[in-house]
C-alpha cells in the first residue's frame, strides 16, 4: 500500500496531490508512531522514505501543514478514546471491574513467565484453568 501511495503521489504531481496529502499521510504517520512489539522495520523505513519523497514533491511548507493536521487529528482521536474509556468506567463499573481483574491476572502471568525465563530452576504456580469463572466478580 505504501509503495502504491508513493507511486500515485509521483504520478499526480505537485499541484494535484495537495488536496489528497492528509489522506496519504495518515497511514504513514500511524506506521511511524506505532508502538507495537512486533513491528516490521522495513515497513517503517518505507514509510519514512515515502514521507521524504512527499516532502521533496510538495515542498516543506505544504507538507508541514498537512502533517501537522494529521498529527492533530490522531491526538484528538487518542484523547477521545481515552475519555470514552474513562466514561465507560463510571457508566458500567461491572465491565470496568472485570477488565481490571483480567488485566491484573495477565500481569501476574507475565511476571511469572519472566521469572521462569530468568531463573530456569524456578517454577511458578499456575492456575488450573482460564475459564470465564476466573474473571467473575468476587462479592
Amino acid at each position: 500500500i505504501f509503495k502504491f501511495l508513493g507511486a500515485i503521489s509521483v504520478d499526480l504531481g505537485k499541484d494535484r496531490i495537495k488536496p489528497y496529502l492528509p489522506t496519504i499521510l495518515t497511514p504513514l504517520y500511524r506506521e511511524l508512531n506505532s508502538t507495537y512489539a512486533e513491528q516490521d522495520p522495513t515497513l517503517k523505513n518505507l514509510a519514512q522514505e515515502i514521507i521524504e519523497l512527499l516532502k521533496k514533491l510538495v515542498g516543506l511548507e505544504a507538507f508541514s501543514l498537512a502533517f501537522s493536521s494529521v498529527q492533530k487529528q490522531a491526538n484528538q482521536k487518542r484523547a477521545m478514546r481515552k475519555k470514552q474509556r474513562a466514561l465507560q468506567t463510571v457508566a458500567n463499573p461491572d465491565i470496568a471491574a472485570r477488565r481490571k481483574i483480567k488485566r491484573h491476572k495477565n500481569k501476574a502471568e507475565t511476571r511469572k513467565r519472566k521469572i521462569e525465563l530468568l531463573r530456569p530452576t524456578f517454577k511458578a504456580k499456575r492456575p488450573r484453568s482460564h475459564a470465564l469463572k476466573d474473571l467473575a466478580m468476587v462479592e
